[in-house]
């Protein structure tokens, strides 16, 4: 039998400039907690520059309220990517995007993050060419969506 898969697809207009719009897909059904998936999109929303530095994100309550999600589950969210240095958190401003770039530790947890999910790989008979191309091809689509293609 099928597991029937409801998602909330959330347009949220004051994320970006230019009067675009950025999409956040939230799987309540999923077994991977809401903040992380939220947090996860942000990211996304980033790296194909949908939202971009200095962008401020929504208020932790209007975030809550469109997506229909409890404001501890978004605060956290934005605490992560806070941690994580994706955005810096003011009190007046709300949530901002602002990149603190830090190469060598960026490299250092997608070791560990990329550890993880090749050993999976391993363990699913997946070869090096395999997750080489699949690495290529996520990669260059980030690229394709910052330039516009």
């Amino acid at each position: 039998m099928k597991k029937k898969v409801m998602c909330a697809n959330i347009h949220i207009t004051d994320i970006t400039k230019d009067g675009e719009k950025m999409f956040l897909q939230i799987d309540f059904n999923s077994d991977e907690a809401i903040y992380i998936q939220l947090r996860n999109q942000i990211i996304i929303g980033i790296a194909t520059e949908s939202i971009r530095e200095g962008d401020p994100l929504p208020s932790v309550r209007q975030m809550a309220d469109n997506i229909g999600i409890n404001m501890h589950t978004v605060n956290k969210a934005y605490t992560v990517l806070k941690q994580e240095g994706f955005v810096k958190l003011d009190r007046r401003k709300g949530a901002v995007v602002s990149l603190d770039v830090d190469k060598i530790q960026v490299l250092d947890e997608m070791r560990r993050d990329l550890s993880v999910v090749l050993a999976r790989g391993i363990c699913k008979n997946v070869t090096c060419e395999e997750a080489h191309q699949l690495v290529d091809e996520i990669f260059q689509s980030f690229m394709r969506n910052q330039r516009g293609e």
